[in-house]
């Protein structure tokens, strides 16, 4: 029995691919997934959306995790593999950006759950070795230039995934940021009464707009991990 996994399952020979094609797939469940949020997401819909019957999309993608695992793929197809040169200008101009990405596209956040083994898509690989490569280069061992990755890719994703699962609250709420603040305050001024430290924070943060906030904390949140990472070094 195979993984159950895409990247698990060899493509069809191309004298049996129909007309329509993986990529014209994922490309559609993007389309869709930008569109109409992560709910709207079936291969139903998707079929609908391509003027095809499902069936002609299961000779390309067996199921709706498989399609996941492309979708997923596909969008960090769009960042930027790190440059070579210096370790500590490389590395935050790639977080930065697959920041960006995932802000782009704020549903990824709910699909990172369900992506099945999507560190082996070929997007996915070809980021992992160009930041080996980085790290290696900067005089990090092997394991060490994988642990680099891999916590610059965990704080990355973890913050930028808060922020898109912010986002899409605000696209069902139908509010802007700054409205959505100006209601919340009230309710967040009394929740805190009670406790100085956070009483203070958010009477300090008052009047900073929130993309503003989410911008700097992230830009120095990865300081704090880069130098981390920096001790070491050799």
């Amino acid at each position: 029995m195979s993984f159950p996994s895409v990247w698990a399952r060899p493509p069809k020979r191309k004298r049996d691919q129909p007309s329509l094609s993986r990529e014209q797939i994922v490309a559609a469940a993007i389309e869709l997934l930008d569109t109409e949020g992560i709910d709207a997401l079936s291969m139903r819909k998707l079929g609908m959306r391509l003027d095809v019957a499902a069936a002609s999309m299961y000779t390309h993608v067996a199921s709706k995790d498989e399609l996941v695992e492309l979708v997923v793929d596909e969008i960090y197809g769009e960042v930027a593999l790190p440059e070579a040169g210096p370790w500590r200008a490389a590395a935050p101009r790639f977080a930065h950006d697959l920041r960006s990405v995932f802000l782009r596209h704020p549903w990824i956040a709910s699909l990172l759950g369900e992506t099945g083994v999507a560190y082996l898509g070929p997007n996915v690989l070809r980021l992992s070795e160009a930041a080996l490569t980085l790290f290696e280069d900067a005089g990090f061992s092997l394991e060490d230039a994988d642990l680099a990755w891999n916590t610059v890719m965990a704080y990355v994703v973890g913050r930028a995934t808060s922020e898109a699962a912010w986002l899409s609250t605000l696209t069902r709420s139908g509010l802007g940021e700054q409205e959505w603040k100006d209601r919340l305050w009230p309710t967040a001024e009394q929740a805190v009464r009670d406790h100085p430290r956070l009483k203070k924070l958010y009477a300090a943060r008052r009047n900073r707009k929130p993309g503003e906030i989410n911008s700097s904390d992230f830009a120095n949140g990865l300081e704090c991990v880069l130098d981390g990472l920096a001790s070491k070094l050799p």
